[in-house]
């Protein structure tokens, strides 16, 4: 019996786009900033772009084979502003508002079809409802639940950037089955990769991984093509959430 679902956000909730022009502007906003706390950067914000780029993909790389999230002044000291040698004394005051942007501003968030009609006919259904999310801002996952209108659906809210840990680790699951009241075995959980979220339903033992669709995040799975690893259910479309569960949960 399945008494809780549980999502991811980014790629799950929405689709992420790129936009070049929206990187471009962080990257101004960013030297502002930190320019403003005296810490001015030799660079263009043209330059920067592509550099955060690179070294967000080597932080992602570093976290996803270690596990763990770093705090967010850490990450912009030793990873992405790492050409600069910043102190995180500096970065401190600043690192989670840059991490949110990072996040929030430097890319296009787009709601996923039927997202709320799917969390209100689970919530009808006597849903327990929460998010996992591998995220480096504590302050974003909340913010965008309010943007979206959901925060009132969610019993949980676990975020990498405030425990520490990243999926595929069963405990940041074993974290949200703890805060639901309801245990793993009798949880769905639905994201868009396989390397975090499909991979980390299996570690944790959840009862259901459901994955939606996501081209544009192929690349990060690649490595376990032929491995075997796949969804119990796959999906196009958010709304097609409350009838797999009411299936699972008829009496055999």
């Amino acid at each position: 019996m399945i008494r809780a679902v549980l999502f991811d956000v980014g790629g799950t909730l929405h689709e992420v786009h790129h936009d070049q022009e929206a990187a471009l502007q962080f990257s101004r906003r960013l030297l502002d900033i930190l320019t403003a706390r005296g810490v001015a950067l030799p660079i263009s914000a043209e330059a920067l772009t592509p550099l955060l780029h690179e070294n967000a993909e080597a932080y992602k790389h570093w976290s996803e084979e270690t596990r763990v999230e770093l705090p967010s002044p850490r990450i912009w000291s030793e990873f992405y502003l790492r050409e600069f040698q910043i102190p995180q004394a500096l970065l401190e005051p600043v690192a989670e508002e840059l991490s949110w942007m990072y996040d929030a501003t430097r890319v296009r968030n787009v709601p996923r079809p039927h997202m709320r009609e799917a969390i209100q006919a689970l919530h009808a259904m006597g849903m327990v409802q929460g998010i996992i999310s591998n995220m480096i801002s504590t302050s974003f996952v909340p913010r965008l639940l309010e943007d979206y209108g959901i925060t009132q659906y969610m019993s949980c809210v676990v975020v990498s950037a405030a425990v520490g840990i990243r999926k595929p680790d069963p405990a940041i699951f074993q974290m949200a089955a703890a805060q639901c009241g309801v245990p793993c075995s009798e949880m769905a959980y639905v994201g868009d990769t396989l390397s975090r979220d499909v991979l980390g339903c299996k570690n944790a033992g959840l009862a259901l991984s459901i994955q939606i669709r996501n081209p544009s995040i192929a690349h990060r799975d690649a490595a376990f093509a032929g491995t075997g690893l796949a969804p119990d259910v796959l999906i196009q479309d958010l709304g097609e959430i409350p009838e797999i569960i009411r299936s699972y949960n008829q009496p055999k």
